[in-house]
């Protein structure tokens, strides 16, 4: 394979005539792939990463304007298959996940991780039940729909952004500000009641 200075990498897959160059370019992000991947994907390695490498083509022939030169070309496009591969790779993770299966039973309440607390004693327990039926009370009463959704998705359930982003049909700026507003809300009613985010932690707090 023939070594090529950035303009050139520039130049020829910008081409009409660009077969060779994404071949080649092909050949580099496959190696580079394998080498960053092979701790993580314990079968088909091989045939996960051509269709990464497919997909990286796409985004970097999509993206070559934002290229800076600050570095070597290979090394941005590298960067960039990284990207692609970790991102399929977590939408592969939940694929077989809905949305609703993250969502709490009716008779069920929200409880994060964060606010978990295996082996409270009575008192905190008592404590700790009480603030969770509050906030289960100002999810369904007080979020639309959608925040509530997008609440449940990445707080309770650990859905990645970019993943509960594609199965509520938005874009990432866009589930921010759902998120945003949701979490301005529920401080809100918080207040309301004179309580902060942090007086419920505190509840949850060990020691």
């Amino acid at each position: 394979m023939q070594t090529r200075t950035n303009e050139e990498w520039l130049s020829e897959l910008r081409s009409d005539n660009h077969g060779q160059a994404i071949e080649d370019l092909g050949r580099v992000l496959k190696r580079g792939l394998i080498y960053a991947l092979s701790s993580r994907i314990q079968t088909d390695l091989e045939t996960q990463v051509d269709d990464f490498v497919q997909d990286a083509i796409l985004r970097i022939l999509d993206k070559m304007d934002t290229f800076r030169g600050e570095s070597k070309f290979t090394t941005w496009a590298q960067k960039v298959a990284v990207r692609v591969a970790f991102t399929e790779m977590r939408r592969q993770r939940w694929k077989d996940i809905s949305i609703e299966d993250l969502m709490p039973e009716d008779s069920g309440d929200f409880t994060p991780m964060v606010l978990s607390d295996p082996s409270p004693d009575p008192e905190k327990r008592a404590s700790q039940t009480i603030m969770l039926e509050m906030v289960d009370e100002m999810l369904k009463n007080d979020l639309t729909d959608r925040q509530r959704t997008a609440l449940m998705a990445v707080m309770h359930g650990g859905m990645p952004l970019e993943e509960v982003a594609r199965r509520m049909d938005t874009n990432r700026n866009a589930l921010y500000k759902l998120l945003h507003d949701a979490r301005k809300q529920m401080r809100s009613r918080l207040i309301e009641k004179g309580m902060t985010p942090q007086d419920v932690l505190e509840v949850f707090e060990s020691g």
